[in-house]
């Protein structure tokens, strides 16, 4: 059985993420989602908190192992602060974790010590396609080999970094299975749109529209090489990550209009002494509560071996973004009117929340 005490060293990351959540993401997150640009530094200093580099074993050039509650335990925490700049911090493990749990020894050679060595640098993965029938399962960019290459077929949406990334993780459906193919930066049909997603929240994250037109790629470049890869665990990652920033959008809405509500008054009597307003905010913690709880169960059997752990990720996943969408609404709804007005951020943290439904593959542990 799982323990619900973080170990030591948990606890010392938890703690130094929730710094940098409160003291420099949170403070930054209005005016870089007006702006529709992160600092760099901002960016760099939550690269140097070291979350990618502790879970790659050394000889690829990191430092530790990897651990799925951790990586839980980390984003809820820094998701607190800012939901765009726990993404843009953690780009680069949409192109790093895929190659350690899936790739080819080889590949763990070639780009491992690339992404952890020095500064902060844009790495990227493209799953996220043009769909209302959008499954990651049963994707419409096509690969298809042809001797000695692999050709990409599609469209994605909503990859990050994707102008400037160096190399990134296309997504595509081979023979009916979906599978991981590196393609490098400036490789020929690779076109990245000119303008950026324009969305209703997370404009603070640079995200674009890709389309691969017969885009030929080493058949080596193959995630896993020849042999390919197992996406279950890929996929489960994904969404154990958005569900742990869900979470900690959630919490983030909670304890704003929590505080609110224990200092604004109405009628002589502060507003949290209001039976309405105590009732929202109970199920709000409850629904949090729950939701954090089957999120680290999923993170705890994906990291034992001996479970699997893709259906409890799922239901992590939905379960999380409704409870983001249900928590953050009502955050704006104890604000009243204040809560519609900018000078908070309950209504950034509504735009964020509502995301959550098609955010899997914009994240991962």
């Amino acid at each position: 059985m799982y323990s619900f005490e973080p170990s030591e060293e948990q606890q010392m990351l938890m703690d130094a993420v929730g710094k940098y959540a409160e003291n420099d993401l949170r403070p930054a997150a209005r005016e870089a989602e007006e702006s529709r640009e992160l600092p760099k530094k901002l960016i760099s200093k939550g690269w140097e908190l070291g979350l990618l580099q502790a879970s790659i074993p050394e000889a690829y050039g990191g430092f530790g192992e990897r651990s799925a509650v951790t990586g839980v335990l980390a984003v809820e925490e820094m998701a607190f602060g800012d939901l765009a700049g726990t993404l843009a911090v953690m780009a680069p493990s949409l192109f790093a974790t895929p190659i350690l749990l899936a790739g080819s020894e080889e590949q763990k050679q070639a780009y491992l010590p690339k992404v952890i060595a020095g500064d902060w640098s844009p790495y990227t993965a493209a799953l996220i396609e043009y769909s209302f029938d959008f499954d990651a399962a049963a994707l419409k960019t096509a690969a298809k080999p042809s001797g000695d290459d692999t050709t990409l077929n599609g469209e994605k949406a909503f990859v990050p970094f994707a102008k400037d990334a160096e190399a990134m993780i296309v997504y595509a459906n081979l023979d009916g299975v979906t599978q991981g193919f590196i393609v490098p930066k400036g490789t020929a049909g690779l076109t990245i749109a000119d303008e950026r997603e324009n969305l209703m929240g997370l404009n603070a994250l640079p995200m674009y529209r890709v389309k691969l037109d017969n885009v030929k790629i080493p058949a080596s470049n193959r995630l896993g090489g020849a042999s390919g890869h197992d996406f279950e665990p890929i996929l489960a990652s994904m969404r154990l990550a958005s569900a742990s920033a869900a979470v900690g959008v959630a919490k983030a809405s909670f304890e704003y209009a929590k505080n609110y509500a224990k200092e604004r008054e109405a009628f002589g009597v502060k507003i949290a002494q209001k039976q309405a307003i105590a009732f929202m905010l109970a199920e709000m913690a409850t629904e949090i509560e729950a939701m954090r709880l089957l999120t680290w169960e999923a993170a705890w059997k994906l990291d034992n071996q001996k479970e699997d752990a893709f259906i409890e990720s799922y239901l992590a996943w939905t379960g999380a973004a409704d409870m983001a969408m249900m928590v953050t609404d009502r955050g704006v709804q104890i604000l009243g009117g204040h809560g519609y007005i900018r000078e908070h951020p309950v209504e950034l943290f509504m735009r964020n929340g509502r995301g959550f439904a098609m955010l899997a593959g914009l994240a991962i542990v």
